[in-house]
């Protein structure tokens, strides 16, 4: 185990995110719980304790004191709401302020990679920071052109060639050289996952994938030509496949991966069958991250309701990544 740690962003100070963190984490014994560090607001995490009535002692980041007990930077943000469940500009600095100090210790090399919970998109853009999410903020802070979603379970694992975009817009990115970058990153990662070989499948874009032009021909023209061009670089990789038969295929164990065109067509049926336990994974960035695959929950934030599967699922996925590292 490496003696740096996996950082954990606490998400927006209103949402569930403090919450489903105390649950994981006070559920791992003190040799698992080692390998983190969490970055937030000291005072909504003790809030979270409190409302979930789990133990969980903290010690400031960089203090001496058991490994085992929770090291937490605290970055201070004026006018946090000091209350669950409420929209607020500060609450959307205060996010964006956890994820760039996380960003900025994994590039130093003070940590291995990290694991988000969730933040409020309508918060973090009234706060100033323009972003779809974490995927594109990530992107930007550490200076990378373009970067992937993958959402990764245990049977179905699906990797998009766009996320936060209208439907519209969706249709004008899948250009074959995105198709083709898509499969590559996808391959590169389930290859360091441990699959020699794997295999992949990529979702055409209209139904029946155009139906040999009855229905568009945008498979023919984009989405072809970039599968195409992944079997050309010795990638296993088949499509395009109507994407109503393709999910149900790769669940059944014919792939390892389908490549999504867009949001919903990759988020439904992960949703549908791992809604608990998929992990969204980001590739194509010099770091790693992985972040639950769920939002702020408001409605139930500061009831200890929240369930911390997904939270759990996030970190066993970040510690294989960080057994990983090349």
């Amino acid at each position: 185990m490496s003696d740096k740690p996996v950082l954990i962003t606490m998400g927006d100070p209103s949402g569930v995110g403090a919450e489903v963190i105390v649950k994981a984490l006070a559920g791992l014994d003190g040799a698992a719980r080692a390998q983190y560090a969490l970055i937030g607001d000291r005072d909504t995490m003790e809030r979270a304790r409190a409302a979930c009535g789990v133990d969980l002692p903290l010690r400031d980041y960089g203090q001496e004191g058991p490994r085992e007990v929770l090291a937490i930077r605290h970055i201070p943000v004026d006018g946090l709401p000091g209350e669950f469940g409420v929209l607020s500009p500060a609450c959307g600095e205060a996010s964006f302020r956890y994820i760039e100090t996380a960003v900025r210790m994994i590039l130093d090399g003070e940590a291995v990679g990290m694991v988000t919970a969730p933040i409020n998109k309508e918060a973090l853009n009234s706060a100033g920071h323009h972003y779809d999410g974490h995927t594109g903020m990530l992107a930007h802070l550490t200076g990378c052109r373009s970067s992937w979603m993958l959402l990764a379970s245990a049977t179905l694992n699906v990797v998009h060639v766009s996320t936060h975009v209208s439907l519209r817009d969706a249709i004008e990115r899948a250009t074959p050289e995105r198709v083709f970058e898509t499969v590559r990153i996808g391959h590169r990662h389930l290859r360091r996952m441990g699959i020699d070989k794997p295999r992949i499948a990529v979702a055409g874009i209209n139904p029946h994938c155009g139906e040999n032009g009855l229905f568009g021909r945008e498979d023919d023209l984009q989405i072809a030509p970039g599968v195409e061009m992944a079997r050309k670089a010795g990638i296993d990789v088949v499509g395009p496949i109507s994407a109503d038969t393709v999910y149900y295929r790769a669940n059944q164990g014919a792939f390892d991966l389908v490549v999504a065109q867009y949001h919903d067509q990759g988020h439904i049926p992960i949703k549908l069958i791992a809604f608990d336990t998929a992990v969204n994974v980001s590739l194509g960035l010099p770091i790693d991250r992985t972040s639950v695959d769920h939002g702020t929950a408001f409605d139930i934030a500061g009831t200890g309701k929240a369930n911390h599967v997904n939270m759990q699922s996030a970190l066993d996925y970040a510690g294989k990544l960080a057994a990983r590292r090349s």
